[in-house]
């Protein structure tokens, strides 16, 4: 597995929280923290932005990707409304997940709670080049679900 260097700031406030950690030799994700001040109650099918307590210098050509947990996902209906979401090399702002509750209950997030997963990845720049015509492929223009059955 390849490993990137990533600078990491607490946002003050969050010392008491752990950093970003892999849970096991082969996960791909690191788990985020709640680091919310007081318990945050998701009502079903409401929104919040909740606070990491981390801020994060990725190198350049790399990006993060804030992901659902999937325990959160199964059996809370808890998850990501832009997933993934997308972290640039150059933000330097508080890293900060947008959870929303489909679920049929309220759910409580407390202080220290992982709500989210964030995996590392390459990334790069499109150069687009505007020509009068595509090269043929053997899908050609076909529409959403074109290829399904």
């Amino acid at each position: 597995m390849r490993q990137v260097d990533v600078l990491v700031v607490r946002v003050p406030g969050a010392e008491d929280l752990p950093l970003p950690r892999y849970m096991s030799r082969g996960a791909a994700a690191m788990d985020l923290m709640a680091a919310v001040a007081s318990p945050l109650v998701l009502a079903p099918g409401e929104r919040a932005l909740v606070p990491t307590g981390i801020a994060i210098a990725l190198p350049s050509g790399w990006e993060a990707q804030v992901r659902p947990r999937s325990g959160l996902a199964w059996r809370h209906g808890i998850t990501l409304l832009n997933s993934p979401g997308t972290i640039d090399s150059d933000y330097r702002g508080e890293v900060k997940v947008i959870l929303i509750n489909l679920g049929q209950e309220p759910y409580v997030i407390n202080r220290g709670d992982r709500i989210a997963q964030l995996v590392l990845a390459e990334s790069s720049q499109a150069v687009f080049h505007e020509v009068q015509e595509l090269p043929p492929s053997e899908r050609g223009a076909g529409g959403f679900g074109h290829t399904g059955r």
